[in-house]
């Protein structure tokens, strides 16, 4: 409804063709990895005032641009192992 009322019926209907919601549990994992690359995004390039948004907005995309071309990868430390561990009381036999 909030789409229609800012978009209109039709532009919002386009929208939500192409739009697919997901569930995602908050305690999820690739949530953390997120909140982490939002911090770092935070303390390389959000740490200083903006006074025009063009501006803020060349400045994210440059700096995605290079985070992208630097191809940092995520080192997961809870291993399937831990999770067998964690979780044994859980699985049925």
């Amino acid at each position: 409804r909030c789409f229609e009322e800012v978009l209109g019926i039709e532009e919002a209907e386009v929208l939500l063709r192409r739009v697919v919601f997901h569930y995602t549990p908050k305690h999820a994992s690739w949530l953390n990895m997120a909140e982490i690359e939002i911090g770092i995004l935070d303390r390389q390039c959000l740490d200083r005032h903006w006074h025009e948004r063009d501006a803020l907005t060349a400045e994210v995309d440059a700096w995605q641009q290079r985070r992208n071309a630097e191809r940092r990868s995520i080192e997961w430390t809870f291993t399937r192992q831990d999770a067998d561990r964690k979780m044994q009381q859980h699985y049925v036999s």
